[in-house]
This record gives structure tokens, C-alpha cells and sequence, in this order.
């Protein structure tokens, strides 16, 4: 996985064109991008959609429901979860309990659909709220299903006050700098995907271009995107190159092959058991992608 592209929930023409944008993940959207006279129809589109492409040769659809406080989110996964997305994007999320309360809800739509308990993966935004940002530790063991952590600025910057998330060079503050590293480290504890967040400015390919490539060299091993153009960057960016490929199993194979040496001489460089993990990992995203 690689690239997730949200699509708004009330527009037939542009989840269809999502099908063919290639990205990884389509996240259908039932929040931010629908008027609230739009809600109703968004989730029967959606339900439709989901229906008809499940499926098909398609990318892994996830919906985006309102969030738990919304007074939303229960019509949202009444109307969907009978279609079986493969995932639910949660917004908002305060903590792992938030995670936990859906997974349970989950649970129930599940067993209502006949279909196996715990195949509905979960992603959860976790900056959204100032609570949330403080609570990124609190997801290891929230459930099974959580298969990822992403983070956001702009509704972030609206509960804090801050007239801006980026400063006159393009670079984040320092709030959203930190709110940015503590998903990858929430990640990391958690043993999920670090999914990097959206970079507005659709048109601008080049600047897309060095935040994924920041973005990768950090850990984040995905990014979400808000418009088809968006796609190709991002995939490029985040499929794993030949040679390092190359490199990740020359190690996993001199490990293999030495099982109980600490550390490894592979072309004049030295390798540890971090490096092993890392390597792992590599392979882990190629296998995914």
C-alpha cells in the first residue's frame, strides 16, 4: 500500500474515475468533502458502489465515516457495512479507545452480514483533536483490526487556533512538525503502517514529489492524496527502488545465513540486527504493493 485517495461519497462519476486512478486504497468519503444535505445520499452511493466493485479487480475500498462524536457515525455503518468495505477510515480519533469502541461496533455489523469477525481492517486519523495528537502511544493492542495510523493539519490548526500549519518557506511549524513524528512513532509502537497526510496543493508535482520523498525517508510508508494527478507521484515515491531492494535481501540472506552473528560484512559495509529489521520491512511493503 502506497497511495489512499479520497473520493467524496456523493459523486458516482468521481468514484468510478477513482477505479481507474490506481491508487492502492480508495477512500470513499462520508465527511469533510459532503454537505450535511448531502449525508443521506453519499452513504446510499456509496452502499451502491461498494456493492457493484468490492469484488472487482479494483483498488482496496475504505470508507471514511463522520467521527464517534459526530451523532453520525452509526448511520454511516448502518448504510455500508451490509456492502463489506474492506476498511473504515476513522477521522478524529482520540485514542486506541476510540479504536476499540469501533472495532466493537464492527463486530456487530460483521455478524449481521455473515461475514468473518475481524476482516474489516481499520486506519485512524490521529491529529485531528489536541487530544489525540497527546495520545498517539495509546494504540498498541487496540485491536487486531487496525492495520495503520495518518495524521492532519488542518482541522488540527482550526482547534488550536493557528493561523497556518506551514510557515513562509513551505515547512510545518512546530506543532504540526511534532504532530507529524508522533504518528510515526505511534506507528511504530503499534506495529502499523505510518500513513503520511495530504499535500493540498494538487498541482504542484513537484513539491508533492519532495514531501513523499521526506515523508518516506522518515518511515511513512504511504501517503493520502486528494486528487487523481496525485497518484502516480506518490506511488513512485513510495515503491521500494531495485537496488534497494537488492540491498534489503543481500542482508536478509547473509543473516539467514549466519543465524546467530550480531553483525554482518556485506560489500565493505557493516549491517546489525536493526538493520535486519529494516530490511524486513522493505521486503514486507514490496510483498504488500
Amino acid at each position: 500500500m502506497r497511495s489512499l485517495l479520497f473520493v467524496p461519497g456523493d459523486s458516482e462519476k468521481k468514484l468510478e474515475k477513482g477505479l481507474t486512478s490506481g491508487a492502492d486504497v480508495l477512500l470513499i468519503d462520508l465527511e469533510d468533502s459532503v454537505s450535511a444535505e448531502r449525508k443521506a445520499a453519499a452513504r446510499t452511493i456509496a452502499a451502491d458502489f461498494l456493492k457493484s466493485n468490492r469484488n472487482q479487480n479494483s483498488p482496496r475500498l475504505f470508507v471514511r465515516i463522520n467521527d464517534l462524536t459526530s451523532g453520525l457515525a452509526d448511520a454511516d455503518l448502518d448504510a455500508v457495512m451490509p456492502s463489506l468495505p474492506h476498511g473504515i477510515l476513522l477521522p478524529k480519533s482520540n485514542s486506541g479507545k476510540d479504536v476499540t469502541r469501533l472495532s466493537a461496533k464492527l463486530n456487530v455489523h460483521e455478524a449481521r452480514a455473515g461475514a468473518t469477525e475481524g476482516a474489516t481492517q481499520i486506519l485512524a486519523i490521529i491529529t485531528e483533536t489536541a487530544l489525540g495528537t497527546l495520545s498517539a502511544a495509546s494504540y498498541p493492542d487496540a485491536t487486531s483490526r487496525l492495520f495503520g495510523l495518518s495524521w492532519g493539519a488542518e482541522d488540527l490548526s482550526a482547534v488550536i487556533g493557528a493561523r497556518a500549519v506551514r510557515d513562509d518557506n513551505g515547512r510545518y511549524t512546530d506543532v504540526f512538525r511534532l504532530a507529524r513524528a508522533l504518528t510515526i512513532l505511534g506507528a511504530s509502537a503499534a506495529d502499523v503502517a505510518a500513513i503520511d497526510t495530504v499535500y493540498i496543493n494538487y498541482k504542484d508535482d513537484d513539491g508533492l514529489a519532495r514531501e513523499c520523498a521526506e515523508a518516506e525517508r522518515d518511515g511513512f510508508t504511504a501517503k493520502l492524496a486528494i486528487h487523481p494527478a496525485q497518484v502516480p507521484v506518490i506511488n513512485r515515491v513510495f515503491t521500494p527502488s531495485a537496488e534497494a531492494i537488492a540491498q534489503a535481501q543481500k542482508i536478509i540472506q547473509a543473516f539467514a545465513d549466519d543465524p546467530s552473528a550480531g553483525v554482518i560484512g556485506i560489500d565493505g559495509l557493516m549491517f546489525d540486527r536493526p538493520h535486519l529489521r529494516r530490511a524486513e520491512r522493505l521486503i514486507a511493503r514490496v510483498g504488500a504493493v
